[in-house]
């Protein structure tokens, strides 16, 4: 299974690449399954059985997500974005784009409310699949600390104030109509002007999407003697003024100051653990004496948590002075 993974990631990077570059020739199901040396029944059977999904309807799916962005942030003729992706007439990519999103091309460019985007899938979850950390520890660098100053800003989010950790936390979310993980995120996917988002206009699954903890009275009482409710969202302008889709809620953050716990890149399948324990340990063992800081934990102050292996892993904490 292990190698499937690796192997399908491969090709959904791969996929989304080709549609970038509306390369027709390179989506045919031959093509790809001959990318791995399988046949085409194997291949879809496989794909289906990690992603979840028939291969043909994540390809759809997909594309829509590509040619709806351009809609949204383009000023392109329709018909030009239908065939580019793939669809024979406007009135085909009108019929897939209300069958999906509810709303015409032309009706979401003119009122882009937010919509459940198809996001990438990402066999490498570990959350989700449950595999721990492989082989040795490698050597990590050290955990970079210091204080930020974070301006006011929005954040549009769903909480849940009995969970415990990602995977408790979206199997929990399961249970609630409309706040499952496939739909927040889809729908956060298609919000514009994410102020964490790296991707600008490309279909990048999660951009600008990360976890916070809400310091909260009624929340859980976590490790660090806080009682917290664990959030999923996004970080928005402090004038952003669109629609708030009717299952989240839109938070109003003053500009504050946080103390950041951040380690560098790593290798997501050999360190992933032990990267999160050592930034765990910097964060129990750090001493605020003669840094004028304290933590702060007055009801409604946010912590950020951003993991992100090519990037960083990171924990912003906010503080006040003393």
């Amino acid at each position: 299974m292990y190698e499937w993974q690796r192997q399908i990631q491969i090709i959904v990077d791969e996929i989304d690449e080709c549609i970038k570059l509306h390369s027709d020739e390179a989506l045919t199901l031959r093509s790809l399954s001959r990318r791995l040396g399988y046949s085409e029944f194997h291949f879809t059977r496989k794909f289906r059985e990690i992603s979840g999904m028939p291969f043909k309807d994540y390809l759809r799916r997909r594309r829509l997500t590509f040619a709806l962005k351009e809609v949204r942030d383009s000023k392109r003729v329709i018909l030009d974005i239908a065939l580019d992706y793939g669809f024979s007439s406007h009135e085909a990519f009108t019929r897939a784009f209300k069958q999906a999103y509810g709303i015409t091309p032309g009706e979401y460019r003119k009122n882009p409310v937010p919509l459940v985007l198809r996001t990438k899938i990402n066999p490498f979850d570990r959350y989700f699949f449950g595999i721990g950390e492989i082989g040795m520890m490698k050597t990590t660098d050290d955990i970079k600390i210091y204080f930020v100053t974070i301006p006011a800003h929005k954040f549009l989010h769903i909480k849940n104030r009995e969970s415990n950790g990602y995977w408790d936390f979206w199997q929990k979310q399961a249970q609630i109509p409309g706040q499952d993980c496939e739909t927040i995120c889809g729908l956060l996917d298609s919000i514009k002007g994410k102020l964490d988002d790296e991707g600008g206009t490309e279909s990048n699954s999660g951009a600008g999407q990360i976890m916070a903890y809400i310091n909260d009275p009624d929340g859980r009482l976590c490790s660090w003697g806080i009682p917290l409710a664990e959030c999923y969202g996004v970080r928005l302008p402090a004038d952003y003024s669109g629609e708030v889709p009717p299952q989240m809620l839109m938070l109003d953050v003053p500009e504050a100051e946080y103390i950041v716990f951040e380690h560098g890149p790593f290798d997501y399948e050999q360190e992933n653990c032990s990267v999160e324990q050592k930034i765990e340990n910097a964060m129990s063992e750090f001493d605020f004496t003669d840094t004028g800081y304290c933590l702060d934990t007055s009801p409604g102050r946010l912590m950020y948590f951003y993991h992100d292996p090519e990037r960083f892993w990171k924990y912003i904490r906010p503080v006040r002075r003393v």
